[in-house]
């Protein structure tokens, strides 16, 4: 319980010292990032298929860098034991509370001409945002109930 305090303590601190706006978030968005690590709310083994491409151990350690004049990005998969190489999307972010700074955000997939294959995209929540630091959460059902998948990023570049 003591943990659990802790972790909503720090990503209140992270949220109420995060930009308040989409626009200043895409700002701060803006550069190169590392996926650091994938965890889950849940304790065990799970066969999870990130953004229906790789496993969450290929995602781990991939850079990512968003370009948000224009929404788009690319993710870059640098596990050798996986099926590396560029993949492209867009972006875009909805403010859903600006008291509580929530955020939504969509990843769509696309090719390298920012079309979409299937029109499908990812919603994430953008729990956590600086100039360091960023944590994306997306919740799925696992047998009727919510399970978070918490992805966990550092900038490494402007």
């Amino acid at each position: 319980m003591k943990k659990l305090s802790l972790i909503i303590m720090v990503l209140s601190v992270f949220v109420a010292c995060g930009p308040k706006t989409v626009q200043q978030s895409k700002k701060v968005m803006k550069g190169y990032w590392t996926l650091d690590k994938i965890t889950y709310s849940e304790t065990g083994n799970f066969n999870v298929m990130m953004f229906d491409d790789v496993s969450k151990e290929c995602l781990e350690g991939s850079s990512l860098r968003f370009i948000p004049n224009n929404n788009t990005g690319v993710y870059t998969i640098n596990n050798n034991d996986c099926p590396t190489g560029d993949r492209n999307f867009v972006f875009s972010i909805r403010e859903m509370n600006q008291e509580g700074g929530l955020y939504d955000f969509m990843l769509k997939p696309t090719d390298a001409k920012n079309k979409s294959a299937d029109g499908r995209g990812f919603r994430l929540r953008l729990a956590q945002l600086d100039e360091n630091q960023m944590q994306w959460q997306q919740t799925v059902n696992l047998e009727g109930k919510p399970f978070k998948i918490n992805m966990n990023f550092f900038k490494t570049e402007q």
